[in-house]
């Protein structure tokens, strides 16, 4: 049995538009709700559904650590940290 993954994720309304910061330890699944907009809230509101980033963790304390630092960062910060991985702001559902 392989042991449990814990993902921090940036999603995009589209390039360089709104963000949203989350964790979930099934990434498939929640781009899954956030795609359908089953997740009521900021993402359904604005339609920040496109999946820019993604860090995958063993423990959920680190995930959560690293989500809530995330959340606090400036948008430059978050912006050039997409970038650095994700030029192109490809989407990346397709790669899970």
């Amino acid at each position: 049995m392989s042991a449990k993954k814990y993902y921090v994720y940036i999603l995009a309304s589209k390039r360089n538009g709104t963000l949203y910061v989350g964790m979930t330890n099934s990434l498939r699944d929640r781009m899954d709700q956030h795609k359908q907009g089953l997740i009521p809230g900021f993402t359904q509101k604005y339609k920040v559904n496109l999946l820019v980033y993604f860090e995958e963790y063993n423990d959920p304390r680190d995930a959560i650590a690293r989500e809530k630092q995330l959340k606090w960062w400036l948008r430059k910060w978050k912006l050039e940290l997409i970038e650095s991985t994700n030029p192109e702001w490809k989407y990346l559902t397709n790669e899970l």
